[in-house]
């Protein structure tokens, strides 16, 4: 039931994507200025993230899981019958706040719910939700956007909303430790508070606008590094000696648990990169339509499906780190195969098999990941846990999604200086091929100069794909490498008992 409502919020943080150019030319707007719809959403969502456990603290957890829905249910509608850019933005941070209380409170109701030697389980399902619901949003928004309007993707919030509501009155009750907190409610963090969304806010807007602004060649960006840098860092000294902190910053003195944030910190950037890559792809290189670039990504939610459940069953049998540890080995191969098989003449079938690996080793990560974040914390912390945790993860699906982005632009801009230089006048084979290709071009029907031409453009079409290919190439093989030193990393977490969930490090 709690996971209906996260999914809700998982699936709203990629519908929108392909929707943009259809917002914007409904309302009015440029393509660049559609773009804070996203950035909206996503800044108010990871300020949220971070300080639902202190809010969880401040209502309660229960009446907090139910602000958040009707929050993010009733913003829904709102986005659904904006009446121009400026209202749907508004809109989207009232969404963007709902959802990310959303996140943790689902994680840290089902880490409490589930006895330990089932939590396991009760996190696969969490981690289908997370997983899943991005790689399914863009398709599905696509197909909604082609077929009704891009209204609808928000409208289709309002009655899975209205039924979480529902159900979680019904069904869901606040342990003892989860209930209102006198102490939060004494000492409201303004400072801390005010901290973050500043820091939160100048990190979304420099991770979305950087590679348009060409990152620290401008001044905006530069402005937005150091406001991010002072407020950041600011909020964690000030953290570190409040009675009553809005981000438990003292969580980090637990090894487990801040190895745990920094692999889910990096599950995030490897999970959204190969996310973005994919369908970016196939369509400017390989000319797919949206929807069959998104059922390429298909099989990949059918394998993360069906091994969620198989690890939750894992966890209680092995202990976490080794899952972990094959998790990022699965990961590291798939990325330095795919490293071998991406070419210009990728098949669908060929990119529905790489997606596949691809995802085979995120089912590893994300539940045993979470069982060690809990390893030796007390119940009480459990919502400051999931907050945190799911904070790591949102802000390294934002890196993810900016690093690939400019990765691929500056990285083809290399490869396409090298080629070109290869590509000239003096080398021996160069006319020939122009030669050969104008004249199958003129027996073709076309006039001998216009035939010559084409060729030339042909040419530089294919070096153009080469070059672009290359620099997909070189990401790939940058999450295989990363991959490999997470892999390292595993094997210094503390020993969990298997099927104790987040109990004591016992070694």
């Amino acid at each position: 039931m709690v996971s209906l409502a996260a999914f809700m919020e998982f699936l709203d943080t990629s519908i929108a994507n392909v929707a943009l150019p259809y917002i914007a030319g409904s309302l009015g707007a440029s393509n660049d200025e559609s773009t804070w719809i996203l950035t909206a959403y996503l800044a108010s969502n990871a300020v949220v993230l971070p300080i639902s456990g202190w809010f969880a603290g401040f209502f309660g957890r229960k009446r907090f899981f139910i602000i958040c829905v009707l929050l993010f249910t009733g913003s829904s509608l709102l986005c659904g019958i904006a009446p121009n850019l400026g209202a749907i933005i508004v809109f989207r941070v009232l969404q963007g706040a709902g959802g990310g209380g959303m996140q943790p409170m689902c994680q840290a109701i089902l880490a409490d719910t589930f006895p330990p030697r089932q939590r396991g389980l009760a996190f696969a399902l969490f981690g289908i939700v997370a997983v899943v619901g991005p790689t399914i949003g863009p398709t599905l928004g696509g197909w909604i956007t082609d077929n009704y309007s891009w209204r609808w993707i928000f409208f289709i919030n309002v009655p899975v909303g209205i039924l979480a509501l529902f159900l979680l009155y019904r069904l869901v009750e606040d342990p003892p430790w989860a209930k209102r907190s006198a102490i939060a409610v004494r000492s409201f963090d303004y400072i801390g508070l005010g901290l973050l969304v500043v820091g939160i806010g100048a990190l979304q807007a420099m991770l979305d606008k950087g590679q348009e602004d060409d990152w620290f060649g401008s001044r905006f960006i530069v402005t937005l590094f150091i406001t991010t840098v002072v407020c950041l860092s600011t909020l964690v000294i000030w953290e570190w000696f409040h009675e009553s902190p809005a981000v438990d910053i003292r969580l980090f003195k637990n090894f487990n648990f801040a190895s745990s944030n920094l692999m889910i910190f990096v599950f995030g950037i490897v999970l959204f990169a190969a996310l973005v890559m994919m369908p970016q792809y196939l369509q400017t290189v390989l000319g797919y339509t949206a929807t069959l670039a998104g059922l390429v990504l298909t099989a990949g939610g059918f394998l993360v499906l069906v091994a969620m459940p198989v690890v939750g069953q894992l966890s209680s049998k092995f202990q976490a780190r080794y899952l972990i540890a094959f998790g990022w080995l699965l990961l590291a191969v798939a990325m330095f195969y795919t490293t071998r098989e991406w070419n210009t003449g990728l098949s669908f079938r060929s990119a529905s098999y790489l997606r596949v690996a691809q995802v085979a080793g995120l089912g590893f990560l994300f539940v045993p990941i979470s069982l060690v974040a809990y390893v030796g914390m007390p119940p009480e912390k459990s919502n400051n846990v999931a907050g945190l945790l799911n904070f790591s993860r949102n802000i390294g699906s934002s890196i993810g999604t900016s690093m690939v982005t400019t990765l691929i632009a500056r990285r083809s801009q290399v490869h396409q200086n090298y080629l070109t230089n290869h590509v000239t006048q003096a080398g021996q084979n160069f006319p020939q091929a122009v030669q050969a290709l104008a004249q199958r071009l003129n027996v073709a029907g076309l006039e001998s100069t216009l035939a010559q031409r084409q060729a030339y453009a042909r040419i530089y079409r294919q070096t153009i794909a080469q070059a672009t290919t290359l620099a997909y190439i070189d990401v790939f093989m940058i999450l295989g490498v990363t991959s490999v030193f997470m892999f390292l990393l595993s094997f210094a977490l503390k020993k969990n008992e298997p099927g104790g969930g987040g109990g004591a490090a016992v070694g």
